[in-house]
This record gives structure tokens, C-alpha cells and sequence, in this order.
């Protein structure tokens, strides 16, 4: 089950050494990443170092983009593996995206990291076998030649979401910070993906996990809030001077249920 994944970690899949230290790090799953975390030299070393074994966690690959020499080996060794799901990057195409779902029979999680990725993630969205969005937030600036600044990427991010709800798949997971030596920036960063709609955010390293997994709970007041909403009765009525109707309690139960109730 890939569902309600919020804070997974990337290994390089050349490093087995590594994995079972990401599986015990904090985060929900761990990616094996075929793709920018190793070299072109030591790709079929990778693919031979693919597992699931080291955890009860969910095991996801990020295999290498489609039109890349070294996707159709990608696709082969993670169908022999069968991982919970896998990471497509570069996606940009929704035949393509739904082609490789189609030929692993697995759930696929579409990187969405280009402008041509961004004009078409709505139909990407909706392919067969996408289960959700991530956002690639640094390649997508190398891409455009833009800055990496929340100002800038905000109406990327808000189209993520968008095209997630209308495709009625779960919301997206955020990109990376690449600050990895103040992981109260990794916070901050969650938190604003957070107040966008998205539901998780990709770790690099294992001291980001905490804050990431921190800034997507509810916090004791939001649940307090909840609660009194959830109390007030039904119809529109007054709760410490705000208007509460029925949306407004729509809201208050997805944040216990966020909370675990």
C-alpha cells in the first residue's frame, strides 16, 4: 500500500548497505533510486541490488525516465521485484505514464519535474495505473530557468493539487529541500506544501524526516478546533465568533482524521 505515505526517504539502489539504516530512519517508505542518486557506471549494479526484504515498510523504485538507454532494463528488474509501487520521472506524457503502469502492474507515482510535465499533468493525472503526483520542484527550475523559491513554484504546486482533486487520486507529495544542515527549513517547507493541499514531501536525508512528518500532522490547536467544531451542532452557528457550516466541518473531520481521530 502506497497510500498515506508522507514522509519517504530516497537511498541510492547501488547502496544496499543503506537500506535497512533507511527503513529504521523514521520515514514511511524508502525509495531505491535508480535514477539521479547513481551514476551511469554503476546503473546495473543497481538494478542487481534492488530489494524488498530489509523492511515491512513500503518499498518504492524511482526507475529512470522513459527515452533513457537505461529505462527498459529499469522495467524489467522492477517487475521481477514487484516493489509496492514506482516513481516515473520526467513524466510528460500520459499514454507513456499509463504504458509503463500497464507493464509493471503497479501502482505508479508520476514525477512531474518540466514544463511540458506541468501543461499535461492533468491527463497524467488521469492515466490508468497513476496513483499519485510528486512534484521534481528542482529539475522543474532547471528546466524553466527560474529560481527554486515558494513565490515562483507556487502556481506549479497549486496546479499539482488541482489536477490531483480532479482526477480524484490522492494529493501530491512535494519535491526536496536540499538544505540538509537546518532541518527546521525541511519544516517550513512541508508546512507550506502542506497549507497548499499536498500531503508529503520527499526526504533526502534521514534528519529531515521528523520535521516533514511533523509539518503534516495536525497540531494540538488544529485538533482542538476540530473538536469544537464537530460540537457545535448542525446548520450555520457561531464558533468563538467565526461562522461554522457545514464545509467548515468538512474540514474540522479531516483533521481528525489526520490525527488518528
Amino acid at each position: 500500500m502506497v497510500t498515506g505515505i508522507r514522509a519517504p526517504l530516497f537511498v541510492p539502489a547501488n547502496r544496499p548497505e543503506r537500506f535497512a539504516k533507511a527503513a529504521a530512519s523514521g520515514a514511511d517508505a524508502v525509495i531505491l533510486d535508480l535514477e539521479d542518486a547513481v551514476a551511469a557506471d554503476a546503473k546495473d549494479a543497481a538494478r542487481a541490488a534492488l530489494a524488498c526484504d530489509f523492511t515491512d515498510l513500503p518499498v518504492i523504485v524511482r526507475i529512470n525516465a522513459h527515452g533513457t538507454v537505461w529505462h527498459d532494463a529499469d522495467v524489467a528488474a522492477v517487475a521481477a521485484l514487484q516493489p509496492a509501487a514506482v516513481i516515473l520521472p520526467k513524466a510528460e506524457d500520459a499514454a507513456i505514464t499509463a504504458a509503463v503502469a500497464a507493464a509493471l502492474d503497479l501502482p505508479v507515482i508520476a514525477l512531474i519535474e518540466s514544463a511540458l510535465g506541468l501543461a499535461q499533468v492533468r491527463a497524467i493525472a488521469q492515466a490508468t495505473g497513476v496513483v499519485r503526483l510528486a512534484f521534481g520542484s528542482v529539475d522543474f527550475c532547471a528546466d524553466l530557468g527560474c529560481a527554486h523559491l515558494r513565490e515562483v513554484l507556487l502556481p506549479a504546486r497549486s496546479e499539482l493539487v488541482l489536477a490531483s482533486r480532479l482526477a480524484g487520486i490522492e494529493a501530491p507529495i512535494d519535491g526536496v529541500t536540499v538544505q540538509l544542515d537546518d532541518p527546521a527549513i525541511s519544516h517550513d517547507d512541508a508546512a507550506h506544501a502542506r497549507a497548499l493541499g499536498m500531503t508529503g514531501k520527499l526526504c533526502i536525508h534521514p534528519r529531515q524526516i521528523a520535521e516533514v512528518r511533523r509539518a503534516f500532522a495536525p497540531t494540538p490547536g488544529e485538533i482542538d478546533w476540530a473538536r469544537r467544531v464537530l460540537a457545535s451542532g448542525d446548520g450555520a452557528v457561531s464558533v468563538e465568533g467565526a461562522m461554522v457550516d457545514e464545509p467548515v466541518r468538512i474540514r474540522a473531520r479531516a483533521v481528525l482524521a489526520q490525527a488518528g481521530g
